[in-house]
Order: C-alpha cells, then structure tokens, then sequence
C-alpha cells in the first residue's frame, strides 16, 4: 500500500486549475422537470447503458444526462466545474496527485448515498473490467484511488497528467453504485442506476424513456418533464418522423442532403421546422497500415494527399454540412494548425503526386482498395470513400475501388492487419488537443495502423500532458501535427458541424451543441402549442 502524498505548494497555473474547479458559480441546481415532454430521434445506436463499455455516441448520450462525474463541462465552456464534487484539485506541482471532495447528501436514483466509495468503485471498476469497447483506456493514468472519508478521493496517477481533469468530466468519469453494480462484469439488464439528472426508465431496441431524478442534486436546472429517444435505422424515416411531428427533433446522422434540403426550406418559410447548427469538433480520417504492402510505401500515402480535393468531397458528398480538415487536431482546439494544407495544398496537385510515387520506384497505376464500414461514422461514409476513390482514379496513377463491411468484421479486419486504407471517424470525449493525438498512437492505439510514433509518444505527448497550462502546450502539438503530416499515419479529410432539427416549439438546442460534445437532455424545452 502507497503512503499518503505529502502535499506541496501549487504553481501558479495549477492554482489557476484549481481555482477553476472550485464551487464558485457551480450552485446547486434542482429536478425540475415542469415543462412539457420531449420525444427525440436519432440514427444512432445506444450500444451500452453500463458506463464501464460504450465508447460511441449513442451510449455516451445516456452516460451524460443520466449519471454524474465529479466534474462536468458547462454549456459553451470546455473548462470542467464541479458536478458530484464541491471542489477538485491538483494538490502537486507534476499534476500527479488529483483530489476531490464531494458534495454532500448526494444520492442515487434508488436512494442509497453516494459516497467516496462509490467513486473509488466506479473507476476501479472501468479499469478492472477494461472492456474493448469500454473507456478505460481513457483512464490508465490512474494508480491507485484514496478515500480518507466517505467525502473525499484523492487519485495518485502514474504519469504527469493535466488533462485529468477533462477526462473525468467526460463519459468515462461516470459514478454507479457500487452496491448495483457487479464489480467484474458489466450489467446486461439494460437498467441504470445513477445520481445525474435523469433516470433511465426503460431501454430497448426501438426507444430509451429518461425522466428528470427526483435524487439530483448538481448544476442543472431540467427544462422538461422527461425525454423519449426513438431510434430509426434510416435517415429517411427520421427526417419524415420530424416532418410529420412524430419526434420533436431529430439529432445525429440525419442525411446530409435532408439536412441541407430542411435548412433550405426554412429559409423560404416553407416550414415550421428549425435547424439548428453547432460547433463541432467530429472528425474524418483515411487511415493508413504501415505494414501494408502498398500503403506502407510513404510516396503512395503522399500521393494520395496530394490528389485529395476535400472542397470538392464536402460539396458532393456532404451538401457543404461539414469543413475541409487539415491537421489531426480540429479547427477551434487550442493547438490547431495547418500542416497538412501546408504541406499538400487545398487542390489536387497530380505532378507532385506522381512524383511521389516515381520516388518509390511506382511507374504504373497503384491498385489499392479503400475500406469503409456503413453507419457507424455516418449515412454518407461509403459513399465519401467511393468519391476519394473516384478522385485517385482520375489522376490516372490509381486504380482504387471501395469495399464496405459491417462494423464487427470491419474491427477484427482492422486488428489483423488486412487493410492498407480505412475510415475513422472520431468524436472527442473532452475538448483539448490532447484527446485527438493521445489515444491514435503508441500500443493499443484506436487506429490499428501499425505506426511507429517515435517522438510523439517518446517525448512530445508526454511534456504537454505535464503542462497544467493548456496554451502552453501549443508548440509541442504543432510539432506533432507536422510530423504526422510529414509521416502521414493519417489523412485527415473533414471536421463536422453539429445540427439538430426540431419543431417550433423546441428551444434551448443550442446548449447542447458545443464542441463538448455534451448533449444536455435538461437544457431543452418545449412550448406548448394551442
């Protein structure tokens, strides 16, 4: 057993953070839940309601509105609050050591306290199940976990780690109890027990029925008396449920052209729908397996850079609902650069591609099959690959064609090193530069691609996440964005933009639209109609 830490004083940045996660301004909020209720639809899947799996959108939705963390994100911010905790805090100079205390009478839906335990529990928990699915991987900067009292945590971490903070505010610092919860496997009755602003009523395959939690006891104040998310399994049925008035919005992978078609309509006061759009900081990337036979080659990697017209892609494929990316790290995160439009150019350039492939010896068309996955990252993901392939081919220096297979076999296929080429797509758990360089490279990276990352994992992610200061990290992410666009693991493509469409009546999506990625059900009220 590890002693107790020895507290030592706080630099000044770090007495910053701690400022920051204090309680002022993070006043209790209440269940609310007087307005009217909310039916939602959506495409995507709720693959898991048990927090220690679910690393997708759909089950990270439910992680957020129904259980707590001990920070959160408020809405329009990407500075983490305090949520289950009264206050949190690096109590080191290395950002080794992180405490919390926690509110106190905190409860859970089924009325048992939440205490310090339950925190311990919860992590612990994550770490020890370590589901492929699951987001302990977002988590292995912890050690050990203290619980002095029943209101106190204190976590020792492994290595230095400033982002400790938003990783926790996220889906992954989601608190059970542990007196509901198996310690060693995950719970497969498809309920939930959780202290957040909602309990989870009943999930099953075609809707998921959340009510406001009497027991809640943090910052949000419910603007509804319950939300209902339908799910559709085709973007038409749910632009026609939202036209129809069956759902009163509609949020992620509506087709981009419905989306591009409602936008119009509202436009011309056609109709008495609303779209409303977000920031984002969802991304696209090729990715490429450097063991492969042909896209381990650097000069056909480059060639492929080199003839990629996202403009082009975004205006056929996406209606313009999304931007052109040119760097791992997203436009509007601190640390952004340009380095791969830099380096290749915002137009195809077929002679410096050519180039690239005579430097490997390549004087004949490269076959290459580009490998995609339907639904998963999106309704137009198979046919954004066979628009890239198309541009390849039109060079003349490629013969690529498209293959699509269903997630399982395309995760498996992409683990067993089968593939030269494949889509990612990659929503963030926490707004910083980190959570979109970290966890694509060293071992049991998200990407499968084979990359030896050198520096990057070496040196460079290792010193910013010992900088307590986010701004100060910018050079060392620069450095990295350039060596990627110089290596060229990945392709980035496209940065998405956030929308939702609902009725008149709706307001208050636009809190739930920020590059958070926190879709609060309690910031969204509905009007009654006459």
């Amino acid at each position: 057993m590890r002693n107790r830490a020895t507290w030592v004083a706080l630099p000044a940045s770090a007495v910053l953070t701690a400022a920051l996660l204090s309680g002022c301004g993070a006043g209790d909020g209440g269940s609310g839940g007087q307005g009217e209720p909310i039916v939602m639809g959506m495409t995507d899947d709720v693959l898991f309601v048990d927090p220690a799996s679910g690393y997708d959108p759909g089950s990270w939705l439910v992680f957020n509105n129904v259980f707590q963390s001990l920070l959160s994100f408020p809405k329009g911010g990407t500075q983490p609050q305090p949520e289950a905790a009264e206050k949190c805090e690096f109590r080191d100079s290395a950002s080794k050591v992180f405490t919390c205390t926690l509110k106190e009478g905190l409860e859970f839906s089924n009325g048992n306290s939440l205490t310090s335990k339950d925190v311990k529990f919860s992590f612990d928990r994550t770490l020890e199940i370590d589901h492929p699915d699951g987001p302990a991987i977002m988590l292995q900067s912890i050690d050990s976990i203290e619980t002095p009292d029943e209101r106190t945590v204190v976590f020792h971490l492994n290595t230095s780690d400033a982002t400790f903070p938003q990783k926790i505010a996220s889906g992954a610092g989601s608190i059970v109890d542990h007196r509901a919860y198996p310690a060693d496997a995950l719970r497969t009755d498809g309920k939930a027990v959780g202290s957040g602003v909602y309990t989870l009523d009943s999930f099953g395959t075609k809707e998921a029925v959340f009510t406001p939690n009497s027991s809640y006891r943090g910052s949000a104040e419910v603007q509804n008396s319950g939300m209902t998310m339908k799910f559709f399994d085709d973007p038409a049925k749910l632009k026609e449920a939202v036209q129809s008035e069956r759902v009163d919005l509609a949020y992620r992978h509506l087709a981009t052209e419905d989306i591009a078609e409602l936008e119009a309509s509202t436009t011309s006061a056609q109709t008495d729908i609303q779209v409303v759009q977000g920031t984002s900081a969802e991304v696209h990337h090729l990715v490429f397996n450097h063991d492969h036979p042909v896209a381990g080659k650097l000069g056909v990697r480059q060639a492929i850079a080199y003839l990629l017209d996202r403009s082009t892609l975004l205006r056929d494929v996406y209606a313009r609902t999304a931007e052109p990316l040119y760097s791992i790290v997203p436009a509007g995160i601190t640390g952004h650069n340009t380095a791969f439009f830099d380096r290749y150019g915002q137009r195809p350039q077929p002679e410096k591609a050519r180039k690239a492939l005579e430097s490997e010896g390549i004087s004949e068309p490269v076959r290459l099959t580009l490998w995609s996955t339907p639904v998963r990252y999106g309704a137009q993901t198979d046919e954004e690959l066979a628009a890239i392939a198309e541009q390849l081919n039109a060079s003349g220096l490629f013969e690529a064609d498209v293959k699509s297979v269903e997630l399982d076999q395309y995760e498996k296929d992409i683990a067993a090193g089968k593939y030269g080429v494949y889509v990612k797509g990659w929503v963030p758990d926490y707004p910083d530069a980190d959570n979109f360089t970290a966890p694509f490279f060293g071992d049991g990276n998200v990407l499968g691609n084979r990359y030896d990352a050198g520096e990057i994992t070496g040196s460079l992610l290792p010193r910013t996440a010992a900088q307590s200061s986010r701004s100060a990290t910018t050079e060392d992410f620069g450095t990295i964005q350039d060596i990627v666009a110089e290596e060229l693991p990945v392709l980035p493509v496209w940065q998405g933009k956030q929308y939702a469409v609902a009725q008149e009546s709706i307001s208050g999506l636009e809190w739930t639209l920020d590059s958070s990625t926190v879709f609060r059900f309690w910031e969204i009220r509905k009007t009654p109609t006459d």
